[in-house]
């Protein structure tokens, strides 16, 4: 929309680069271009504003195939105009000199136009294309045939329009169509992924079991090592105790003879000792014998009463000590007695 500003009951206007202005007084072309801007008087002035930009018409329609299947075609026009004189001159492109909006609906114009033409092609395509073939090969045939349709439409090039490209995005069935059909391609595709799922487990399965096996084939192999193991351990139990065994037994023959050796050794030092203590015995006792014989020689010629204090003497030396003697009068008078006796013999 052109930017209209108010001076003094002038007007200017000032358009951007994607529009052409076209602007006549007294019906005389004044200005004609894009980007223009200009004073004008709005009594004297008429004035008309073509976008000459890429513009995209989006369209949605239905059509029916050639099996009577109802189908939903999206497509995109891509148009500009040309010729702006020439649009101007078949569309009312005027703009109002005070607002600068359209007073009517150019573009609306245009669309219904590129629409009905592109739709008359499209079912004219669709009319004679089973519903298979149309979702398979549909989109490039619609496509294909859209252009061309709007390629050779003499009302477009007399309207100043040019169609830049044709792009249709989907051509669809019916909802319970597309469900329909689809459904073989879901069993299809849930049999493949059945089929895979089943795959993958018998491979896991066949995993799973050679894992199985290697671990019973370990738990083999380990059991056969401690059974070797074992075996050794009891090898070398049994080693030890025989060097044990062996061990003691030289320790307790060893011992034996030690104790053999100091028995007789010790029998030897007894027999020593008791032939030195015989011999000492002996000796001793000839001793004594010759002392006893020496002192019957020395006492044979000495009278009795000598002897009898010789006696006497060696009697009172072997007597333990007396502290204390007392003496009844009996014993007083008898001893008395005998002493006198004995001096009187």
């Amino acid at each position: 929309m052109a930017d209209i500003t108010r001076r003094l009951g002038w007007r200017h206007l000032r358009s951007t680069p994607t529009a052409h202005i076209r602007h006549h007084r007294d019906g005389k072309l004044v200005h004609d271009g894009p980007g223009l801007g200009f004073w004008f008087h709005p009594l004297t002035a008429a004035l008309s504003e073509v976008p000459v930009e890429d513009r995209e018409l989006a369209m949605t329609f239905r059509a029916r195939t050639a099996d009577f299947q109802d189908v939903s075609v999206q497509a995109t026009v891509t148009y500009r105009i040309g010729d702006p004189a020439l649009a101007a001159a078949r569309l009312d492109f005027s703009v109002d000199p005070d607002t600068g909006a359209w007073r009517g609906v150019p573009l609306e114009q245009l669309g219904t136009l590129l629409t009905e033409t592109a739709q008359q092609h499209a079912l004219d395509v669709l009319a004679r294309t089973p519903l298979s073939a149309a979702l398979v090969d549909g989109v490039a045939a619609v496509r294909d045939r859209i252009a061309a349709g709007l390629g050779a439409e003499p009302r477009l090039p007399a309207t100043g329009i040019e169609v830049v490209a044709v792009r249709v995005m989907a051509v669809r069935p019916e909802a319970e169509v597309e469900r329909a059909l689809r459904t073989p391609a879901r069993e299809r595709i849930q049999q493949e992924a059945d089929r895979a799922t089943y795959e993958r487990r018998a491979v896991a399965v066949e995993r799973e079991l050679a894992i199985a096996e290697n671990e019973l084939a370990s738990q083999i192999e380990l059991a056969r090592r401690e059974e070797r193991l074992v075996e050794q351990r009891g090898a070398n139990a049994r080693r030890e105790a025989e060097e044990s065994a062996a061990a003691d037994q030289v320790r307790a023959q060893a011992e034996a003879a030690r104790t053999v050796k100091l028995a007789e050794a010790e029998a030897a030092r007894s027999v020593a000792l008791a032939r030195a203590e015989a011999q000492a015995a002996r000796e001793v006792g000839e001793a004594r014998a010759e002392a006893q014989a020496a002192w019957l020689r020395v006492h044979g010629d000495v009278d009795v009463a000598t002897l009898h204090a010789l006696t006497g003497t060696q009697l009172a030396e072997n007597l333990p000590r007396i502290d204390s003697v007392t003496l009844s009068p009996d014993v007083l008078t008898g001893l008395l007695a005998r002493l006198g006796g004995g001096a009187r013999g």
